[in-house]
């Protein structure tokens, strides 16, 4: 049998932004910092996004500018107690 992590966002659909960092790495990032990742591809930065979201490709941005990941921010209260 398979494990497979279960996503990190409640059901309600979030925007996740995707684009590169100064390194040129690929960076996905949810808008409220609750999750995100740095990747090799643009498609291993989607494939993450889609599947932390719920399958929503509608809630993708791709950003023209640089973005850099930032895991220090604290996710909001109201999105916190949602996604509980």
């Amino acid at each position: 049998m398979k494990l497979v992590e279960p996503p990190s966002c409640s059901s309600l659909s979030t925007i996740v932004f995707i684009g590169r960092n100064r390194r040129g790495q690929w960076v996905a990032q949810e808008q409220n910092g609750l999750y995100g990742g740095l990747f090799v591809s643009r498609a291993q930065a989607i494939k993450y996004a889609l599947f932390e979201n719920g399958q929503h490709p509608e809630t993708i941005i791709e950003l023209p500018r640089e973005i850099e990941l930032d895991m220090s921010r604290r996710p909001n209260t109201a999105a916190t107690q949602r996604a509980a």
